[in-house]
């Protein structure tokens, strides 16, 4: 065995997080020198470079990534005997850090969260709320839920829900400014847009009969966190397309209404999404079951 430190495994997998040695030493407590000592030293062990060395910064080679996902691996597994044992309990335990988006976790995902905490008071959840998408891996996620298609491949994924955009506005801006008919009738209201994958999200695609269209619509106002766009929605700003999921107790109460409802948009899925290359605890997988029974059963 040639890493017999598990300090080292500690040093490798922060110098990766942080960019820099510095970071990885302030992070560890170390120094430095001692921090650059502990990577020279594994990197002669493993006879091979696991960083590419700048005067600002270090870049993980090929090799050093490999070695980062398994060091990371180790460390959880440690860290989840560790707990498992001292406790002499298998009942769920520990912290789960779930980044989700604002306004899915204002609307649908705190009752579902209060429920799960209720079962296992022993689990504590670590919420991240935004809708900036975090990753899993750098940001120390155990869990992501997010919608939309996954664009990096090794990250493990389970579908919870498939979002179906809908058209919505309330009554008192509709009864101001008329109600829209097709897709090309939003042209003359105001659309409340938001980010998504970090741009503008101005083009609604609609099909009806087989025949796709696309309105690139506009407003007065935009947002990078879709809640505010509930928040402008719900107070008779403007129109907006969001997931029936996120909209479910404003239509069900009235307090939004749908438009354009002979006409379907295109559905995307929301996903529990788990760093592949790591460890899972038991807590985790848990919250997850939870999660994806509750979205079958309709919540």
């Amino acid at each position: 065995m040639k890493i017999e430190n598990i300090d080292d495994l500690r040093v490798i997998v922060q110098a990766a997080r942080a960019g820099s040695l510095s970071g990885a030493a302030r992070a560890l407590g170390l120094t430095p020198a001692a921090a650059s000592a502990t990577l020279k030293r594994v990197e002669a062990q493993l006879a091979t470079r696991l960083f590419e060395r700048s005067t600002r910064a270090l870049r993980v080679t090929e090799q050093g990534r490999i070695m980062v996902d398994y060091a990371q691996r180790a460390l959880d597994l440690i860290a989840e005997g560790e707990l498992q044992a001292t406790e002499g309990s298998l009942q769920l335990r520990g912290t789960v850090r779930v980044a989700a988006p604002s306004d899915l976790t204002r609307t649908m995902l705190l009752p579902l969260f209060d429920q799960f905490a209720a079962l296992h008071p022993d689990v504590h959840l670590a919420l991240r709320v935004s809708d900036h998408p975090r990753d899993v891996l750098r940001d120390e996620v155990d869990l992501a839920i997010r919608y939309g298609v996954l664009a990096d491949s090794q990250l493990t994924a389970r579908v919870l829900a498939v979002a179906q955009p809908v058209v919505v506005a309330s009554p008192a801006y509709l009864e101001r400014h008329g109600v829209p008919r097709t897709p090309q009738d939003l042209l003359a209201h105001n659309c409340l847009t938001y980010d998504r994958a970090g741009r503008r999200y101005r083009a609604w695609r609609f099909v009806r009969d087989g025949k796709w269209t696309e309105v690139l619509v506009d407003g007065d106002r935009s947002a990078d966190d879709a809640s505010l766009v509930s928040a402008w929605t719900l107070a008779g700003h403007g129109i907006t397309l969001r997931s029936h999921i996120d909209l479910r107790a404003d239509l069900a109460s009235g307090a939004l209404q749908r438009v354009l409802a002979d006409w379907d948009t295109e559905p995307y899925p929301l996903h529990a999404i788990m760093p592949s290359a790591r460890f899972v605890p038991q807590r985790v997988r848990a919250l997850v079951d939870f999660l994806a029974a509750a979205f079958e059963q309709g919540l």
